[in-house]
């Protein structure tokens, strides 16, 4: 959109002289707002000058300085940016995330157990007795073997297609067929 004819700015000279005798004290006041941060410093230094543009009249008060206006914008500009980043979530650097952990997600965590309790569930109870003996009480074959009153060799072979089982059944979880 075209500015307005009615609209005045201020003279580019004129900010060019005001940015000349005090951009240098401006800067440094605005260093030690953003606690070092040259660039957020220069931004902020620019900012207070496109203030004194927009509004031509602040220079044709009386005012014996101008300097007494510039601090008090430039300060509030620098509390209006302060604010404004800490509304938004802090910023993280890319490395940062891979050393992240992963967010816990309860709900697919419950739905994986339910999955998986009614696949076992749908095993016959020789298979699942096994699994259980197996995996759930963490012993060896020959220790199930002998809780189960089977052959070793029985454990094994029921082990084995009960997880087959378990995969087919499973599909959707990544386990292969």
């Amino acid at each position: 959109m075209p500015p307005s004819p009615t609209l005045r700015r201020t003279d580019p000279e004129a900010l060019a002289e005001l940015q000349r005798h005090h951009g240098r004290a401006l800067f440094g006041f605005l260093l030690g707002l953003t606690a070092g941060d040259a660039q957020r410093a220069e931004d902020l230094v620019q900012e207070t000058l496109v203030r004194v543009w927009q509004h031509p009249e602040v220079l044709a008060s009386s005012h014996d300085s101008m300097r007494p206006w510039l601090f008090t914008v430039a300060r509030r500009l620098a509390i209006d940016a302060r604010r404004a980043r800490l509304s938004r979530p802090q910023e993280v650097e890319p490395d940062g995330l891979e050393q992240a952990p992963a967010p816990v997600d309860a709900v697919a965590g419950s739905v994986t157990a339910i999955d998986v309790r009614r696949a076992v569930g749908s095993l016959g109870p020789e298979h699942r007795e096994v699994l259980m003996q197996v995996y759930f009480e963490d012993r060896s074959v020959a220790e199930a073997a002998a809780e189960l009153g089977i052959p070793a060799g029985t454990v094994k072979s029921r082990t084995y297609y009960a997880l087959r089982a378990l995969r087919k059944d499973l599909q959707g979880y990544g386990l292969g067929a």
